[in-house]
């Protein structure tokens, strides 16, 4: 069983691997989050927000709900984690 477990691991690694063949390398200027999205936000972040850091802007107003769930998420397994690894006493 472990056995499985591990080939399912490894082809999942493979396959995540070659999916991001197709990303701009790292740091790229000209790709399009740099040409298109970045700009964006640092010029219109603070007018259309009221909230002076640009970061907290976008984590809290742009991608208020996406944060939220993330955190649920986290905060789910963090539960899941504890409930695996909490011991009974007899």
């Amino acid at each position: 069983m472990k056995a499985l477990a591990l080939i399912a691991t490894v082809i999942t690694g493979i396959l995540l691997l070659y999916g991001t063949r197709d990303f701009p390398t790292w740091g790229d200027p000209q790709s399009p989050a740099n040409r298109h999205l970045s700009p964006y936000y640092i010029e219109n972040a603070v007018a259309e927000t009221h909230v002076p850091n640009v970061v907290t802007a976008v984590l809290g107003d742009y991608r208020g709900y996406d944060t939220m769930f993330e955190t649920v998420v986290i905060f789910c397994a963090g539960m899941a984690v504890a409930s695996v690894l909490r011991r009974n006493k007899p």
